[in-house]
């Protein structure tokens, strides 16, 4: 059985009968990971903040052995689905990448924006860890056509900010050889979060 670890931010599994916000980290995963600015603020304007980004984004995931399939960077958000070859390297992997994305951003901005990411109960990133070969199809169409969803073009191939490492068809097919779906797991741990991360 692949190894997991869970974090939530706050004690107790269950909070007014939901259940609470949780990080899982799980070895040999594909994962489809999101983050927003505070205030959904608008700091990935600027095509330097942008290259800041990818930058920090392309180090981080290569020192964590983590492989990015897709990724979308819109102005004041980003989604990725990617396979996770070691749970326990993701957490450290998010807290370096947004860490170093907010220092350097903040440095570019007219106003230091502290906290940079943030939402409803002090997440700054959600991650799903994907269930099953419909979802994964899902979830990776979807961040591949963020461009288009939010009117930066019509044609996501039209924006240089949608970056595609690993072929649809082939990590569903890597995936599937990997066992790296987390099926049999009921979709309830994520009933608290809006449909529309993962375009179900």
């Amino acid at each position: 059985m692949a190894w997991t670890r869970k974090t939530r931010h706050s004690t107790g599994p269950l909070y007014k009968g939901q259940h609470r916000f949780e990080h899982w980290y799980r070895d040999n995963q594909v994962y489809f990971i999101t983050a927003r600015c505070r205030d959904r603020y608008a700091a990935f304007a600027s095509e330097r903040a942008k290259a800041v980004f990818w930058d920090r984004f392309e180090y981080y995931t290569r020192e964590a052995r983590f492989t990015p399939w897709v990724t979308s960077l819109i102005p004041n958000h980003y989604h990725v689905v990617g396979y996770c070859k070691v749970g326990e390297h993701l957490g450290p992997m998010m807290r370096k990448l947004h860490g170093s994305v907010a220092k350097l951003v903040n440095d570019l901005l007219p106003q230091r924006r502290v906290p940079f990411w943030s939402e409803a109960g002090h997440k700054d990133y959600f991650d799903g860890c994907i269930r099953d070969e419909k979802q994964c199809r899902r979830a990776y169409r979807y961040t591949l056509t963020q461009s288009v969803r939010h009117g930066l073009c019509s044609d996501w191939r039209e924006y240089p900010h949608t970056r595609v490492n690993v072929e649809l068809e082939a990590g569903v097919r890597r995936a599937l050889e990997l066992a790296a779906f987390l099926e049999g797991v009921p979709y309830k741990r994520y009933q608290r979060e809006p449909k529309r991360r993962t375009g179900h």
